[in-house]
Formats: structure tokens, C-alpha cells, sequence
């Protein structure tokens, strides 16, 4: 890839750790795209009482801790926020919910800001008989429920559900009295409210360290499985947007929260019936609208003031939902090496391994300096290009910084021309040449995947001579621009289909944890990370 493009103003490195992943595969890649696509070096902590929960596969670092009722569950966080100096801790269910917000000074303390509102407003979330009353006093609607079925007078069809439900576990419409009595029965702790008929809607929010908004995205749910939206429609509501203002301003969240609603279908009027002061299982539509609350909350722990932005996702937008499955036996997930050669001693049961390019088979700080080089001769002083490098190692714009210094701003496309179209001067790591003879000759397939304009990139093929070693390679903004860089993986299910291997077969090894391992993960290959000693961005 076009380092000038890359190479970003030395900035903080932001650790998050979201708590109970799960499944919550799709909000890790999130936060992975968001960080990639800002430049910005953030690491993503997962934590899962089980080493087996998919998202786990899809975050930078993993982190297996006690349940939550468990008396060690708070201390075992601290300990890891402390250990790991975890910047901000992100839950992500609403059994977590109360007892991070009770402990949100402990937190502090360390430095670790927990994205959780405060303890008074968390109660009455968990709570669904508080709830109704608390959206009834911002002035929206909701339906009034009752705690006995003997007190209920609302009519039918009613709703019955556990006070502090969630997913739709044990939520049930009842049609008679009758069906009333034998489901207070089966259902703990019940809550009873009138049946609202319409559509069911749901908005989700994003407010700052300050509880002020950011974004408001109201979806229509058009199809749900266990509470979960499989199918939605973002619904750019006034009336919808306007409503949730009137609560935020009183409830003053930090981070993401999510309110249900239902539109009834005789009135038209909205009537509330839950918040969820957390990222909701389809709060990833959102983001993908336009609504990024991973890159906006990436912004705002860095210190960028950040802003509301008015229907920032995109009215009418469908996105459907489908399954996906990842292997996460002992040899999947993960791997890390610090010698490239290493990736030798992963191999088995592998039939085809792909490589990634820059900083994985070569160190691309030579490709840069060779490129400064060029310049430097372009401007006619091979001093320049000691100027460069120091510019590039201080975070800044060298190109930019040489040509004010010189006076020479005007010859910037030039230089930059010259930069990206030169002849490089760069060389494979020791040993890689061998490595890539041995696999070929055990009959291991092998190709690369590479990111970064075409041109450039082919030129370092050539001057590396892997256009002769490597028979399949795919430049992916050939394939239709930078879309489909990394971590979308059209790029890896072409490679697949050109190699003929099954994907629990191939291997993928690169050195960038935020691009990647998604797409080899999420496809069940097996992902080696090479952390370099030598790597431009170590």
C-alpha cells in the first residue's frame, strides 16, 4: 500500500475492551474498519467467559474472565484494565449493564473510562415497570404495566414479560384471560401491559463523554428472531427523532444506547417500551448507513471534540442479516510469529497459504526510504531524502514538510508522481525466497493478497521477483477499487475459488492485526500475524 497515504500524525494508541463479545462478531468490525480507515492505532479486547464465542476470533486480544455474578468478576476487569491499560471498557449486554455502572469511579481510578450512564438510569432500564414510567415522564408514550395479573384491567391482547427480560426470552402475547393465568405461572417476576398492534421500530443513539447526542437512527424491524433484528429498514422519522432528544436530554447516556418503540397502526403515535443503554444486536446496521459510532467513539477517545450530525445514515437503506460461521478448535484463531520463517512450524494440515506483501515478505521502511531516495534526486540533492526520512519518523507529512522548507510547494503532485511510480530499491527478508522454493516443492499452494495502488504494487513484485515465484496474486483495488481492500473478503473467496483448496485448508498470513485476520477468520482459514522487528509500524 501507498505509504504517504498511510503514515498518519503520531497519535495516541487506544486500547478498548468490550466485555461479553459473544456473537457481536459484526461490532468488532466494526471498531476494526473504523480504526483502519482513520489511520488510528487501536487495539480491541475482547472478553468472554468461554474461549470458544466467535467475536473473540475478530478482536486483537482475548481475554477469558469469571462470570459476572461472580464476586471476582470486577476485580478480574480492574486487574486487566490495569495490566493492559485498557483507555475505555464498552459492554455490550445487559446483565453487565448495572454492575460496570456501579463501579464506574473504580474504573476511573485507573484511567479506564467505562461507556455506561449512571447507576439511577441503569436501574430503571433493568426494571421494566420504571422504565414505562420514566418515558412517560420525558412526555412520550408507553404502555402502563402492572406486577399482578389479578390487578390487570388493560384488555386484549396483552404482553407478559419478565420486568428484567431481555432477547424476548420468556416474552409472550396473550388473548385471554385464561392464557393470562397459566403464563404468570411459567414467567418470574412479570411485568403485564396492553398489546400495542403496528410496527415495531428501533432507535439507535450514540451520545459523548457528556451525554450530549451524536447520532440518532431510527430502523424499522422488519423481520426479528429471538429478539434480534434479522431484517431492517433505516426510517429517518422526525417525529421518531425528535422523541428520543426529549429523553436523552434527561438521560444523558455515555456511549450507545438503544430505545424500542412500536407505532401503533390505528394512530400513528409511538409508544416506547424499552432502552437498552448499550450497543444493540443490530446497532451494526446503523453504523454501515452512515450513523459510525465505531469511528465517532474511536474520535471522541482521542480527544476530537465530536458533534451531532443530523440523519447521518442513509434514509431507506435495507440490510438483511445472515449467519456465519468460524472454527475455533485449538489450531484455528490467531497465530503469532516474530519470524517469518516461523510460519513454517503452522502449517500442518494447510494446502494452500497466502501472503500478504508489505511488511510481511519484505520490510516496507525500505520501499519508503527507496521512494525518498527518488524524490530527493527528483529535487536534485541526495540530502533530501535523510529530511524525508526524519519528517516520516516524526509522524509528519515529509513530502510536505521538505517542499515549505524548500520554498517548492508547487512541485508537490510531482513529487508524490514520483514516489509512487518509481523503480524500488527493496529486498525479500532473509530467508523468505527459501521458504517460498520449500513449500512449493511439499506441493503447498501459494499466492498473495495485497492491498495498495496497482501500479506500485507491481513494481515491487517485479523488483522482489515474486511475479515469478507467485503464480496467483490479487492487487484488490484491481478488482474494482478500494472497496475491496482488506478486511472485505471478496479478495480471499477468489483465492479460494483460484487455489481449489477448502478454506479450513489455506492459511492467510499478514501483519496488520486492524485488516488482517478478519476476512481468514470469518471465511474458518487459519491467520498468522508477523509482528516484525523490522515493520514500518511496530
Amino acid at each position: 500500500m501507498d505509504s504517504i497515504e498511510r503514515r498518519t500524525d503520531k497519535m495516541k494508541e487506544l486500547r478498548i475492551l468490550f466485555t461479553s463479545v459473544g456473537r457481536r462478531v459484526e461490532l468488532m468490525q466494526a471498531y476494526k474498519k473504523a480504526a483502519a480507515e482513520l489511520g488510528a492505532k487501536v487495539t480491541v479486547y475482547g472478553a468472554d467467559i468461554t474461549d470458544t464465542a466467535p467475536a473473540l476470533f475478530f478482536c486483537d486480544r482475548r481475554i477469558i474472565v469469571k462470570r459476572i455474578k461472580d464476586p471476582g468478576y470486577i476485580p478480574q476487569l480492574l486487574d486487566v484494565c490495569q495490566r493492559e491499560n485498557i483507555d475505555a471498557l464498552i459492554p455490550t449486554i445487559d446483565t453487565d449493564l448495572l454492575i460496570l455502572s456501579e463501579n464506574k469511579e473504580r474504573f476511573a481510578g485507573i484511567g479506564t473510562q467505562v461507556l455506561i450512564g449512571d447507576p439511577d438510569k441503569i436501574r430503571l432500564c433493568r426494571d421494566k415497570r420504571l422504565t414505562a414510567d420514566y418515558f412517560i415522564s420525558c412526555g412520550l408514550k408507553s404502555p402502563v404495566p402492572v406486577d399482578d395479573y389479578m390487578k390487570y384491567e388493560g384488555g386484549y391482547p396483552a404482553f407478559i414479560k419478565p420486568k428484567d427480560g431481555s432477547s424476548s426470552i420468556d416474552a409472550y402475547r396473550v388473548n385471554s384471560c385464561e392464557e393470562l393465568k397459566t403464563y404468570a405461572r411459567r414467567v418470574e417476576d412479570y411485568i403485564i401491559q396492553p398489546f400495542i398492534e403496528g410496527t415495531e421500530y428501533t432507535i439507535d443513539a450514540f451520545c459523548d463523554l457528556n451525554g450530549e447526542p451524536v447520532f440518532i437512527t431510527p430502523r424499522e424491524r422488519t423481520a426479528v428472531r429471538s429478539g434480534e433484528v434479522l431484517k431492517t429498514t433505516i426510517c429517518q422519522d422526525d417525529v421518531m427523532i425528535e422523541e428520543c432528544k426529549k429523553l436523552l436530554a434527561d438521560f444523558r447516556p455515555v456511549g450507545a444506547i438503544t430505545v424500542q418503540l412500536i407505532k401503533q397502526k390505528s394512530t400513528g403515535d409511538n409508544y416506547y417500551i424499552e432502552i437498552n443503554p448499550r450497543y444493540g444486536g443490530g446497532a451494526p446496521l446503523s453504523i454501515k448507513a452512515g450513523a459510525d459510532s465505531a469511528k465517532v467513539c474511536i474520535r471522541m477517545l482521542m480527544g476530537e471534540k465530536v458533534s451531532y450530525t443530523h440523519k447521518a445514515a442513509k434514509d431507506k437503506a435495507i440490510y438483511s442479516r445472515f449467519d456465519q460461521s468460524v472454527c475455533v478448535n485449538e489450531k484455528n484463531g490467531l497465530i503469532t510469529i516474530n519470524d517469518i520463517i516461523d510460519v513454517k512450524k503452522h502449517l500442518d494440515g494447510i494446502k494452500a497459504v497466502i501472503f500478504d506483501l508489505d511488511d510481511t515478505l519484505y520490510p516496507e521502511k525500505d520501499y519508503v526510504k527507496s521512494g525518498y531516495r527518488a524524490v530527493a534526486r527528483y529535487l536534485g540533492s541526495e540530502v533530501y531524502a535523510g529530511k524525508l526520512w526524519e519528517y516520516f519518523n516524526d509522524g509528519k507529512p515529509a513530502i510536505d514538510e521538505l517542499l515549505s522548507e524548500l520554498g517548492k510547494l508547487d512541485k508537490k503532485a510531482e513529487c508524490l508522481e514520483v514516489y509512487r511510480e518509481h523503480e524500488p530499491e527493496i529486498r525479500l527478508y532473509d530467508g523468505v525466497a527459501e521458504m517460498i522454493d520449500e513449500l512449493k516443492e511439499s506441493g503447498c499452494k501459494l499466492g498473495i493478497i495485497t492491498d495498495g495502488r496497482p501500479s506500485g504494487q507491481r513494481k515491487k513484485l517485479r523488483a522482489l521477483g515474486l511475479d515469478k515465484m507467485i503464480e496467483e496474486i490479487i492487487i484488490t483495488d484491481e478488482l474494482g477499487g478500494e472497496q475491496f481492500r482488506k478486511p472485505c473478503d471478496i479478495a480471499f473467496r477468489i483465492m479460494h475459488k483460484r487455489l481449489g483448496t477448502d478454506l479450513c485448508e489455506m492459511a492467510y498470513v499478514g501483519d496488520n492485526m486492524a485488516k488482517d485476520i478478519q476476512a481468514p477468520l470469518s471465511l474458518s482459514m487459519r491467520a498468522v500475524i508477523f509482528k516484525s522487528s523490522q515493520g514500518l509500524y511496530q
